[in-house]
Parts: structure tokens; C-alpha cells; sequence
């Protein structure tokens, strides 16, 4: 089944492109079946970039999904034209009494903050609440998996000696967990970090489960409430080129920065990247959509919450 996405959404015409199947809103209204919808909380400075890369792993299921994006009104992105965020983008308040077979929060520059010193703290904070009675499971990815442990749990983050940086490899504690069917014993996640959240802590939580963890990077998935929520440390959305940009741009700046290790290769950005990631990422997407929103979700979608 295709990606139902708002007409004229760039993505649209850059994933055709890949061969993924995608249709807009006035195809789709034409198909007698009931989408599940899925609210995107777009937080990352490039917005279309990040549209794009999550568009192209939800586009890996037989389901058809119908995406929205939302915004937040205490902060205007500086880096995506502001005609793109009207046509696209829709302010929680106007969404607040809708509900959601599925939600994803994406990470945001402002990790190296304290939580309560973001400006949006409180309206994101009240998204998170909002979404334990409007969605039936919701994915939390980078700062935002940070946030949200913090918010609910009290799991405090740290800052650590040098950005957590490029490819790593991680194992699942539970191999036989659905959200892991079909992983390999070993699997790689991109990571672009400047601070972590611990084992420790996690551990000291009785309502988290620690799903998966990498030696080098640490705490990568957590679960909570049996599924209804996911925190993810690292960034397996990302597409091949998105720790290129990174490295490049923070050198150009003259900034502080290591080339991503395990990343390009024999460590050689002349040689070009390695890719090793993008089949794990798909998983990823395709179990949480399929045993954790699709198989949870009632059909009637107000029931949600209830």
C-alpha cells in the first residue's frame, strides 16, 4: 500500500524518484480503506530533509498511512521557508482534540540545553502529555527520546567529552521482541549526539525496558507502557548523506569535530560512505507500524485513549 501525504509535498516528487510508492491526498480519498494516521512533530532545523527521510522508511509497509505534520507555535523555524510550513504544517492547538494510530517526535539543536531553557519546554512537554490519550504508540527519536525519559521518568541526560558521532553497532536484549523480528544479531544506527542518557538510570525505572544498547554508544531503545512508547537514542532515519553534511558544514565553520567514525570507507571520505544502516532502519519503522500502531490501534479511532 502507498504513503497518503499532503498534495505537493516535495517529498513526493524526490521519493518517486527512488521508485517508492507514494499518492497524494486526492488519489487517496478514491481508496475504500481506512489509513492509519500518523502525526509527525517535526523539531530538526531542515524540515523538508527530515520529512523526506521518514517519509521514505514509513513508505515500507503494506499499510497505508496518512501523515501530518504538526508545529509548534512558541518557535518559527529559521531554516525552512516559511511558505512550506503553512502549506504543510498545522499548530498543535488546531490539532489538540484529534486522535492518532501513531506519532513521531523528532530530535531538535537544542540538546546541550537544560530542558526547562528550551523556549517551547512547556508546549512540548504538554504535546507529550497530550499524546498518552491521543495516540496509540509514539516514537520519540534523539532529543526528544531525552525529553520525553526525562519529562515522564526523570532520567537525566549528560554531557559528553566529544559528540557521539558516526556508525555504531548495537544488540538487541530481547531478540525475540517484535519490534526487533527480523534483525540481525548485530545491527548499526547512525548516531549525532552531544549528550546521553545511562543504563543506570534507565534501570533504576520499573515501567522502562531496556530493548537495546550498543558498547561504544550506549543506551540506544527503550520502551515504556508495553509499546505505546518508544525513546530512540540514535537517528536510523538518517539518510547516507546526512553525516557527510554535518562533518563538512562543522568544518567549514572551523568547529570542533571528528570525522564520523565508522562511517566512510577505510575511514577515507575520498572513498565514499559505507552504507550499513538502511535495512535495520526500515525494520525498525515497519515493526513499530505493524505490531505496535496497526495491531493496537481500534479501528474506531476515537476509541483511542479510552
Amino acid at each position: 500500500m502507498p504513503l497518503n501525504l499532503p498534495d505537493k509535498l516535495p517529498a513526493i516528487e524526490l521519493l518517486k524518484q527512488e521508485n517508492i510508492f507514494v499518492i497524494d491526498n486526492s488519489r487517496a480519498t478514491r481508496q475504500d480503506i481506512r489509513p492509519l494516521r500518523i502525526v509527525i512533530l517535526n523539531l530538526m532545523p531542515l524540515k523538508i530533509t527530515t520529512e523526506t527521510d521518514l517519509v521514505r522508511l514509513l513508505s515500507n509497509t503494506p499499510l497505508q498511512l496518512e501523515i501530518q505534520f504538526m508545529k509548534i507555535k512558541s518557535h518559527t523555524s529559521k531554516n525552512t521557508p516559511i511558505e512550506h510550513m503553512r502549506a504543510f504544517y498545522t499548530d498543535f492547538e488546531k490539532l489538540r482534540q484529534e486522535k492518532f494510530d501513531g506519532m513521531i517526535i523528532t530530535g531538535a539543536p537544542v540538546e546541550q540545553m537544560n530542558y526547562e531553557e528550551v523556549n517551547y519546554w512547556a508546549e512540548i512537554t504538554e504535546i507529550f502529555d497530550w499524546a498518552r490519550t491521543h495516540v496509540t504508540s509514539t516514537l520519540y527519536i534523539c532529543w526528544a527520546a531525552q525529553a520525553g525519559l526525562y519529562h515522564f521518568y526523570g532520567v537525566p541526560k549528560y554531557p559528553l567529552e566529544k559528540k557521539m558521532f558516526g556508525i555504531f553497532e548495537h544488540r538487541p536484549l530481547q531478540p525475540l521482541h517484535p519490534i526487533f523480528r527480523g534483525f540481525d544479531d548485530r545491527f548499526f544506527v547512525p548516531h549525532s549526539r552531544h549528550t546521553e542518557v545511562r543504563k543506570e538510570d534507565i534501570l533504576k525505572v520499573p515501567e522502562l525496558t531496556l530493548l537495546s544498547e550498543s558498547d561504544v554508544s550506549g543506551v540506544h531503545l527503550v520502551m515504556a507502557r508495553g509499546g505505546r512508547d518508544f525513546f530512540v537514542t540514535g537517528h536510523s532515519e538518517y539518510s547516507p548523506l546526512t553525516l557527510d553534511n554535518e562533518y563538512r558544514r562543522d568544518l567549514g565553520k572551523g568547529l570542533p569535530i571528528e570525522m564520523p567514525v565508522n562511517y566512510y570507507v577505510n575511514d577515507d571520505p575520498a572513498q565514499g560512505i559505507l552504507v550499513r544502516w538502511r535495512a535495520h532502519a526500515n525494520l525498525l519503522f515497519s515493526n513499530w507500524l505493524n505490531y505496535f500502531v496497526y495491531q493496537e490501534t481500534p479501528y474506531n479511532i476515537e476509541e483511542i485513549g479510552l
